[in-house]
């Protein structure tokens, strides 16, 4: 199945492929289907080894395998649903992966939400300030929060701006950003800025990353978010808000961030695009 994720208008969030019973797949055919859908990610669903957990699945991109990513978390979790999973707990999913397991909460209204995992926060070296300067170009760092790598088994170099037209407004340097990802460690790149009074959401977000040498931007991403919201939990004390992304792609993702128990939950729509089957060679 290919679904959109972190919207409810086809073509509007970010686009997914889920392939089910995929036990019988190797690493290598994983890797082959998923640069062959060509899509930022491909999700492979098989048996989980857990009792705890409803399925297991493993996430590629092009060229690599990720432990966790929220658009793959939320968009298998809808593409099962659909397929007629029914969870062992009700209005709960629990989805095993790299990172163990990431409970889905299932809304009233269809929506789902993801717990974000567990993150560790490495501030911006100093000696990569200039280096960030450059690739912001003209958009001015907030002083809210500095610069910091966000890790939750993938990691988003999260930065945050003065207000959402700055980062609607950002013309990225790309050289200085590849080079700025690479020294950092950091996955991709996350830039956000508050909407005044709310605007279409409370915050717009923009993300980049590296494909093959070329800098990409990606229409909403949920890993992404999940590390803004854990940034942000110590001062937003709690405070729910809304964020969207891709503008800049002439998307219109749409991501909602709740907090309980200290944990933030990630959550969105995701809507069904394609149905058919995979055939294998021989």
């Amino acid at each position: 199945m290919q679904v959109d994720a972190f919207s409810d208008v086809p073509f509007k969030g970010n686009p997914l492929a889920v392939v089910f019973g995929a036990d019988g797949l190797s690493t290598e055919q994983m890797h082959a289907i998923a640069r062959w859908t060509n899509l930022s990610e491909t999700t492979f669903v098989l048996t989980p080894d857990d009792p705890a957990a409803d399925y297991r699945v493993r996430i590629f991109t092009t060229q690599d395998e990720f432990p966790f990513a929220g658009h793959p978390t939320l968009g298998t979790a809808y593409a099962l649903l659909q397929a007629g999973l029914r969870p062992k707990v009700p209005g709960r999913l629990v989805q095993q992966c790299g990172v163990g397991l990431v409970p889905v909460h299932l809304g009233d209204d269809g929506s789902l939400a993801f717990s974000a995992p567990p993150a560790n926060f490495t501030p911006l070296a100093p000696a990569l300030q200039p280096l960030l300067s450059q690739a912001l170009g003209q958009a001015l760092i907030s002083a809210r929060h500095p610069p910091t790598v966000v890790d939750m088994g993938i990691r988003w170099l999260v930065v945050p701006l003065d207000s959402a037209a700055d980062c609607l407004a950002w013309s990225p340097d790309a050289a200085a950003l590849k080079r700025l990802q690479h020294d950092s460690g950091a996955d991709g790149v996350a830039v956000y800025g508050p909407h005044p009074d709310g605007g279409p959401a409370d915050m717009e977000v923009r993300a980049l990353f590296l494909e093959h040498g070329v800098l990409i931007e990606d229409p909403v991403t949920g890993s992404a978010n999940a590390c803004i919201a854990r940034l942000l939990q110590a001062s937003q004390a709690g405070a729910p808000y809304r964020a969207r992304q891709g503008a800049a792609l002439d998307r219109d993702g749409r991501i909602f961030v709740r907090y309980r128990d200290g944990t933030p939950w990630i959550g969105g729509h995701v809507t069904g695009v394609i149905d058919g089957e995979i055939r294998l060679p021989g």
